[in-house]
């Protein structure tokens, strides 16, 4: 047998000549009969091999490109001869032809080199552009209002307060999450088999590196195209840090939404895709979606990264917020796709990253609040922009409860400063969650500081109308939203009784002069036999007391109507009685005189009704409601 296999390779002749060649051997021997059946198998290989190879040389030499989509039974053909190709091959190689096994090479390289352009031509030319709106439209935003601030400022919390509506409010559109089950075709279906079939010959070769790069390099640039159309810009860590808060806070909005999108969507998808091109192997499949989703990752995760390194201000951490929401939520879903160690890691990193930068500029909003120190005075003793800016930003902070409780959970320097509080209960404290402990604390701040500032006024009256609106606006944000979960009722209770102390030390530093003036001590005597100078004396000084509070109160403003209700009725309840009293005890040692008016110039009608003009924040006088002499 081994003479016949040197015979069969010394006829590498034309056929003919083969034939006529075995008839003259076969005649010498019988034990060369044999050799007909293997000179026949020879030759019907060649002939196979030859069929095929012209098909390859064919498309090579005469075609830029496959015909896929021209000619599908013609690409089936050009498929089918390298099919017979890559099974002949084994054959050529145990037949130690070595002839036909370098033809065989040379024709499977030629293959694998239009294979490779035509999967890329296939991936290209069926890449489905992103339908960026209807993405946008499956997310389900929830959109918060804040109210801004309108008056003098610290600059720490200024920037928050600048993007509004022109209403006195703006709003921080949470990032929203996506609604059901949301798909994407990034290929046309139909061209996946294609795909599918140029990818199993192109393994089977041995050329499954190539074809893994010519996926992986179209995907990632159609992913990069993805992110594009979602908003998201390839910035440097240096260009991100410079760009003002604004645009920072549209581009970190854009990244929240993106986020989702290209975790819960668009990688989803493209690990399908893998999955269906590369139905043979586990190996291939995680390589290309490894290496198609890298760059697209890398492109968010630098932009996180540059986000959570950058300037702390109280006005960015609602976004941080909605980032390492983003982020945190998307991991799971990650680390079920993704099996690049690297990227798990990077994104692990960043995560950690964007909840350092959230404490540290919650952090740093509390500072702010300590050291806030603008001295100018609201007029007429209104809510304090401070006040309005802390309340309604932590009316919105407690929507991200869960994951604030989970940041800044182990802190203990808060729960330390509120147990040296002796008004603080201390078993209360410890059963509090960490961000309660945190607005506790904060609130508390704010309420030093707002005691600071009431001693910007020199009235003392008017020091604590100033607390009492603020301290008021404070228990009703509290109370209607969900801080009064946090802070609890005893909480509100005791503020309430705190406005309360308020008001009464109002009516006491407002009203006392006046209404010393309408007491018996010092007018010589009994109501009848009472001193008629003195008696003038002291009309004449309650007048001039009450139409100065009259003139000075009907200036400063209660905003909450309730409020303004009650310290009328204090007053009228203070001041009515003890008038009319008054008058009725020694109007007639003044009858008996002439211009009985010009001391007597209210009855307790007229106070009453002036007392309702007071805190209304229209400046009043009552001169011209003097009455003629009678």
């Amino acid at each position: 047998m081994a003479a016949a296999q040197q015979i069969l390779k010394s006829l590498n002749a034309p056929k003919e000549v083969r034939e006529d060649m075995l008839l003259i051997l076969s005649s010498f021997d019988n034990r060369l009969s044999k050799i007909t059946d293997l000179i026949n198998t020879s030759s019907a290989v060649q002939d196979r091999f030859e069929s095929a190879e012209k098909v390859i040389l064919r498309w090579d030499a005469t075609s830029s490109s496959l015909p896929w989509e021209d000619s599908p039974d013609e690409a089936a053909e050009y498929l089918s001869a390298l099919d017979e190709i890559l099974q002949l091959w084994e054959s050529l190689s145990v037949q130690n032809d070595k002839d036909l096994v370098d033809r065989a090479d040379t024709a499977i390289q030629l293959a694998m080199t239009r294979l490779e352009d035509e999967f890329r031509h296939i991936l290209v030319r069926n890449t489905v552009p992103l339908d960026a709106d209807r993405l946008y439209s499956s997310i389900q935003r929830v959109s918060l209002s804040f109210a801004s601030h309108d008056g003098e400022i610290s600059e720490e919390f200024e920037s928050f307060g600048e993007v509004g509506n022109g209403t006195g409010s703006c709003f921080h559109e949470r990032g929203g999450s996506l609604g059901g089950d949301v798909s994407v075709d990034l290929i046309n279906p139909d061209a996946v088999a294609e795909l599918r079939d140029i990818a199993e010959r192109m393994n089977r070769s041995g050329y499954e590196k190539e074809c893994s790069q010519a996926y992986s390099s179209v995907r990632r640039e159609a992913l990069d195209e993805c992110l594009a159309v979602l908003g998201v810009e390839k910035l440097s860590i240096e260009e991100v840090q410079k760009i003002e808060w604004r645009d920072l806070d549209e581009k970190m909005k854009k990244w929240v939404q993106a986020v989702k999108i290209t975790v819960r969507v668009l990688l989803a998808c493209e690990k399908g895709l893998c999955d269906q091109v590369f139905m043979g192997s586990d190996h291939i499949k995680d390589i290309c979606f490894n290496e198609a989703a890298k760059c697209c990752l890398l492109q968010l995760l630098n932009f996180g990264e540059a986000v959570s390194i950058g300037v702390r201000s109280p006005e960015k951490l609602f976004r941080i917020l909605d980032m390492y929401d983003a982020l945190r939520d998307a991991l799971p879903e990650l680390r079920a796709m993704v099996t690049d160690d690297f990227l798990l890691r990077e994104a692990e990193g960043v995560l950690h990253t964007l909840g350092e930068a959230a404490r540290g500029t919650f952090a740093e909003f509390e500072n702010a609040v300590k050291r806030e120190t603008s001295r100018k005075p609201m007029l007429f003793g209104e809510i304090h922009p401070l006040t309005r800016y802390v309340m309604n930003y932590l009316k919105l902070l407690v929507v991200y409860s869960e994951t604030l409780n989970s940041l800044l959970e182990g802190g203990e320097d808060e729960l330390d400063s509120l147990r040296d509080d002796a008004d603080n209960d201390k078993r209360q404290l410890e059963s509090m969650s960490p961000l309660a402990r945190h607005l506790l604390s904060l609130i508390s701040s704010l309420e030093s500081n707002l005691e600071e500032k009431s001693r910007l006024y020199e009235d003392v009256a008017m020091q604590y109308v100033f607390l009492m609106n603020n301290i008021l606006y404070i228990v009703q944000k509290v109370k209607d939203s969900e801080l009064r979960s946090h802070l609890g009722d005893t909480w509100i209770r005791k503020h309430r009784s705190q406005v309360r102390q308020y008001a009464t030390s109002y009516l006491r530093a407002s009203w006392s002069k006046a209404l010393s003036c309408l007491k018996d001590e010092g007018l010589g005597g009994s109501a009848s036999n009472a001193s008629r100078v003195a008696l003038k004396e002291r009309f004449k000084n309650f007048n001039a007391c009450f139409e100065e509070i009259y003139r000075v109160q009907t200036a400063w403003k209660v905003p909450d109507e309730q409020l303004r209700d009650e310290l009328r009725i204090s007053i009228s309840e203070r001041v009515i009685p003890a008038y009319r009293s008054f008058v009725g005890r020694f109007r007639s040692q003044l009858e008996s005189g002439r211009n009985v008016g010009k001391y007597i110039k209210y009855t307790p009608e007229d106070l009453e009704n002036h007392v309702l003009d007071l805190f209304e924040g229209t400046p009043g006088v009552l001169h011209h409601l003097r009455r003629k002499s009678s």
